[in-house]
């Protein structure tokens, strides 16, 4: 039997599907779109009940640092939004350990816990995911 949803016909069956999402965050939190809009994509697919997660790795580890200070720069300061990530259920919160040490960074300086993980099970936690996003 098939429903008719938006257009697009599905079958029950796959219309109720969870996805397991990761999204990479590899920039800086300001000077590109990139932090930003990952942090809008994630909170859509929360929305959608999908199964999501989220890692910082290279420059993108700063995402989570605390005391970030944005006024000299003229934009908006949008890190305290990872704090509400908890309330759209997005609890799975990962950091590359190399890339915090080669910052000098633990977890400590971030603004959320995280679960820290090496390359090799960064790469295993990528492997396990239906969808990679990375921006």
């Amino acid at each position: 039997m098939n429903e008719t949803t938006g257009g697009v016909e599905m079958d029950e069956e796959v219309s109720g599907v969870v996805k397991k999402f990761l999204y990479v965050n590899r920039k800086a939190p300001y000077g590109t779109i990139y932090a930003l809009e990952s942090l809008e994509v994630v909170l859509i697919a929360a929305a959608f009940d999908q199964d999501v997660s989220l890692v910082f790795m290279d420059d993108g580890v700063y995402q989570l640092a605390k005391g970030q200070h944005t006024k000299s720069i003229n934009v908006k300061n949008f890190s305290p939004t990872y704090r509400a990530l908890e309330g759209y259920d997005i609890e799975k919160l990962y950091v590359e350990k190399e890339s915090m040490d080669a910052r000098g960074l633990t977890a400590a300086d971030l603004i959320v816990p995280v679960t820290m993980l090496s390359t090799a099970e960064m790469a295993d936690l990528m492997e396990s995911q239906d969808v990679v996003l990375s921006f």
